[in-house]
């Protein structure tokens, strides 16, 4: 159940064997083969949520559409929906009638208002629709894979969930990634399905049961966050990093005075040194489609006096598309062709990038980002600067940012030298990040393995730890 401190749902004959623990709630290994792991190619969304689950994903993690097992017409329609996705997400920089286009997707997956409270368990078109093509072999070679070893199926997408409980798959857990979401990730009758889901919040909790599922089948776990960047249970690698971070978002020190104390206790007294050996850092990500990668360059003219004073660096995530790639190439070819103080940060493969991307954001003081999934790692103590809402749930993802006071919409990108600077200066975005690391939870990938370790879920009383 949900909310009661200290409950625990009882471990069942079939769920995964207890496995070796440490005595804060956490994990102090990951033994491999714990799970079938399975994304989507649906952008980077999905990817990145399990991404951080790999070391105990059994034969690596399956993309649907994409593994050995799927039949040829399975991988065509994947790769259909792929391409109306990348379409309609790169619609929105069409001039004049991109936001129309755009607006008939979202239209499709538009997540109904929160307020009045009612139940929405009815079954929906979308939900009719999902359950019609998997009946015509949607998700077919996944289920195949996964009969080779009976092992929980860990999901970051609705259809291989609802498939594989519809194939009466024991154990399913989906994990939801965003703030808020649409029918469809719920079965057509949320009572008789077995799905239990990992949430990333407690909005999505409400949402869940909203949607008709049962409380013991939703878990408060946090969005799963790449442990290189946590360091833990204990949070080392993240509090080391917060403590530097903290220091190069006040250089007026208006922050420290007045919040100084409490860093101090939550992140320890070793971390709060200055070390001062490397440059303030802004990281721009784009997503998996590439939408948006216009304002990177606005951005990086807006910055070129700081940049080229040494003053500032720039990184432009540009992912694994070669327009975005040889774009942001272009940008740094512009602005400081002959320095590091931009760097494109790209790669041939989702993996390889995501090694890469967050091996950067280690030493990246400001985020600037759409507000997707990456609204979570607001967790990790940087400040997000949310682009325009790209649908409806990355509207739910920056009110969730804007409501915990750890994301701040952009202004102008071509005056980013102003405004942002005069953030800076006074503490706001220092403020941005303590608050994220306050009240996002960060512990959600060990929660996540917590889970198939034991069958429970420990909640923590303390405000950071979870």
């Amino acid at each position: 159940m949900i909310g009661r401190k200290g409950n625990r749902r009882q471990l069942k004959a079939t769920d995964t064997p207890v496995k070796e623990r440490t005595k804060r709630g956490g994990v102090s290994r990951r033994p491999a083969g714990m799970a079938w792991v399975v994304a989507a190619d649906m952008g980077y969304g999905h990817k990145r949520a399990v991404y951080p689950l790999r070391e105990i994903a059994e034969g690596g993690i399956i993309s649907v559409g994409e593994n050995d097992a799927a039949s040829r017409t399975e991988k065509i329609l994947w790769r259909r929906l792929l391409r109306i996705y990348e379409s309609f997400s790169r619609a929105w920089s069409i001039p004049l009638v991109g936001r129309y286009i755009f607006g008939i997707l979202d239209a499709f997956l538009r997540i109904p208002t929160f307020y009045p409270l009612r139940n929405l368990s009815r079954s929906t078109f979308q939900v009719e629709l999902l359950e019609s093509f998997i009946d015509k072999g949607l998700c077919e070679g996944m289920l195949e894979r996964i009969k080779e070893k009976r092992l929980p199926l860990i999901t970051s997408f609705y259809a291989p969930a609802i498939a594989a409980d519809r194939k009466g798959s024991e154990k399913v857990y989906c994990i939801i990634c965003d703030a808020d979401l649409n029918r469809v990730w719920v079965a057509r009758d949320p009572s008789e399905s077995r799905i239990e889901y990992f949430a990333p919040c407690g909005r999505v909790v409400q949402r869940l049961k909203a949607y008709g599922v049962p409380d013991d089948r939703i878990l408060l776990t946090g969005f799963p966050l790449p442990p290189e960047l946590v360091g833990g249970t204990g949070m080392a690698t993240l509090k080391s990093d917060l403590g530097q971070r903290l220091f190069y978002l006040d250089p007026r020190k208006r922050f420290w005075p007045r919040h100084g104390v409490n860093v101090e206790q939550f992140l320890g007294a070793k971390n709060c040194t200055f070390k001062g050996d490397r440059t303030l850092t802004i990281t721009y990500s784009v997503g998996g489609a590439g939408a948006l990668k216009e304002i990177g360059a606005r951005i990086a003219r807006s910055l070129r006096e700081q940049i080229l004073a040494g003053e500032v660096r720039l990184n432009l995530a540009a992912g694994t598309k070669k327009p975005v790639q040889r774009f942001f190439q272009d940008v740094k070819a512009e602005i400081a062709n002959s320095g590091d103080g931009i760097r494109v940060i790209s790669a041939d493969t989702i993996e390889e990038y995501f090694t890469k991307f967050n091996a950067v954001l280690r030493t990246t003081d400001i985020f600037w980002t759409k507000p997707s999934e990456l609204s979570f790692y607001a967790a990790l103590g940087m400040p997000i600067i949310t682009t325009p809402a790209l649908g409806s749930q990355e509207t739910f993802n920056r009110k969730w940012l804007l409501d915990i006071q750890a994301g701040i919409r952009q202004e102008n990108p071509d005056y980013a030298h102003q405004w942002l600077m005069d953030l800076l200066n006074k503490g706001r975005l220092a403020e941005a990040a303590w608050s994220g690391f306050l009240k996002a939870r960060k512990l959600g990938t060990y929660k996540i393995i917590e889970v198939l370790q034991t069958g429970a879920m420990k909640h923590e009383l303390s405000p950071i730890e979870r």
